[in-house]
């Protein structure tokens, strides 16, 4: 007796068809899993068979194959539970044959029989349009999570009994609905505001171009100056997710389990703060069966990483490649794997190893060889890739006992989203979204500079001995900050402005 059931596998944020075909022959009691199963997949068959009993179904005492087609690729994860335990009811004929092809399963069963929720489910449904089904069944908690794909009805299942009945027709059940309607652009209630910032105007500007044009940022100041503060007020200034930088970004968390229960589709952009103890493989991403690390679950959104220096060298390096191309590449033996990781990286440092260099309020204790060797821990090519590096003082009493408010985020964020308009617009037809994505061909295009420009950049650059990385990044920034003046033309004082924002290059340092 055989039985074929359609179910999916993960393979990066991408999912592909997996036919689970089970055989039931004779001889005596067995059950073995092929198909490259890892421990998970493995141990199912004891979760397997204490489901099917318990939940009033004969488990057939023969010898059981079941086979995860294609047979070269590994699978992992408890989401295989629900196909093998309708595949061996419809091989023993309780379940129609005929009508188990009709749907896509996934879900991991309880020795009661109850379906448990999974990873993975948004990627597969998503893959799963483009594959001959008239549905998918998913755990209840996450049929929200597969209906955000509107092509594919979802159908969501309690336990294994339900399944039963749905297939066989003697229960019907429907499909579950996801509204697109939830307010993307809204700000998460209760979240911090700019108008809470006392003083640091010139920091709050600096914020507003990085979040203009999506630059990288630098913030460096003694310890209790607001650089934290700072940098988890930035999300609430930056411009709205659309639907596909959702739906990317709530596949990388649906994969990794950390999608909140209420949330279908994440609506924040998201903001990752890893501590400096994290390794390569927690930051970059990896393991046996490579997973995304914290720069792709920071995917259109901010990376945040305090106390930069305190970083291990070789973790801060691995981060070049993500930040000049926008995804990460793990190759492993068995397969190479790539991720998505198109984030902005906010960065924090003290100035010097004890905080306090060139604080009026305190003293220094470090020797100038002390203060070389903790800026040393951060290389040259990786500041050339920090677009702002901001000077971020002690604040003043005086600002900090003034009562008047300042800004409010929604005020900001209205100038950076006209600003993020004028750079779509201009770079639509390049498929680039902000003035931090612009290659070389791009900044000739759209970064021109009148004869007063040139001369001012070649007088800086010639002094301070900066690289061709630092070069672009100053016109991009300049860009950028004529976007958020509503100018066509990078003129003399945009360029100043982002010229005092190279404060950490080489000559300087």
């Amino acid at each position: 007796m055989l039985a074929k059931v359609l179910s999916g596998a993960l393979n990066g944020i991408e999912a592909f068809p997996v036919d689970v075909e089970v055989d039931i022959a004779q001889g005596l009691p067995q059950f073995a899993t092929v198909g490259l199963p890892e421990g998970a997949v493995r141990e199912s068959k004891d979760r397997v068979k204490s489901a099917i009993k318990n939940s009033g179904y004969d488990f057939p005492t023969r010898r059981i194959t079941i086979n995860l087609a294609p047979a070269d690729m590994k699978k992992e994860g408890t989401a295989y539970d629900l196909p093998m335990a309708i595949g061996i009811l419809a091989a023993i004929g309780i379940v129609k044959s005929e009508n188990i092809r009709k749907y896509v399963l996934i879900g991991e069963l309880s020795l009661d029989g109850l379906v448990k929720p999974v990873r993975g489910t948004l990627p597969l449904a998503v893959a799963a349009r483009h594959w001959q089904t008239e549905g998918l069944i998913v755990p209840w908690e996450n049929a929200a999570e597969g209906a955000i794909v509107e092509a594919l009805p979802v159908y969501g299942v309690r336990d294994l009994a339900e399944v039963v009945e749905f297939i066989n027709g003697e229960k019907i059940l429907s499909p579950h609905q996801c509204s697109h309607e939830q307010n993307l652009e809204a700000l998460p209630a209760g979240c911090d505001d700019f108008s809470e910032v006392r003083g640091q105007d010139h920091v709050k500007r600096a914020l507003e171009v990085a979040a203009a044009g999506g630059h990288n940022l630098l913030m460096i100041g003694p310890p209790g100056s607001g650089k934290t503060m700072l940098a988890r007020r930035l999300p609430t200034i930056l411009p709205p997710l659309n639907f596909e930088e959702a739906l990317e970004t709530t596949k990388i968390h649906s994969i990794i389990g950390l999608l909140p229960k209420e949330n279908a589709l994440l609506n924040v952009r998201p903001f990752r703060s890893p501590h400096h103890t994290i390794s390569d493989a927690g930051l970059i991403g990896g393991g046996a069966i490579p997973r995304p690390g914290e720069v792709s679950l920071a995917n259109n959104g901010i990376l945040f990483l305090d106390e930069l220096p305190e970083f291990k060298k070789n973790v801060l390096e691995m981060l070049r490649q993500p930040l000049e191309d926008g995804h990460v590449t793990i190759a492993r033996a068995a397969t190479t794997l790539s991720f998505p990781a198109t984030f902005m990286l906010v960065a924090a440092m003290n100035p010097c190893k004890c905080g306090f260099l060139g604080d009026f309020n305190n003293l220094c204790t470090c020797t100038p060889h002390d203060i070389q060797r903790y800026r040393q821990r951060l290389s040259g090519p990786l500041l050339d890739r920090i677009d702002l590096q901001i000077d971020v003082p002690r604040v003043p009493h005086k600002d900090l006992a003034d009562p008047v408010e300042g800004e409010s985020s929604a005020t900001i964020r209205a100038r950076v989203e006209a600003a993020r308009t004028i750079q779509r617009e201009r770079l639509a037809p390049y498929g680039l979204h902000a003035n931090a994505a612009m290659a070389a061909r791009h900044i000739r295009k759209f970064c021109p500079l009148d004869e007063a420009g040139q001369k001012l950049l070649e007088m800086v650059v010639d002094k301070l001995g900066m690289s061709a990385r630092s070069y672009s990044r100053i016109l991009k920034v300049a860009r950028t900050i004529a976007d958020l003046a509503g100018d066509e033309s990078i003129r003399q004082q945009y360029l100043a402005e982002a010229i005092q924002y190279r404060g950490l290059d080489r000559k300087n340092y």
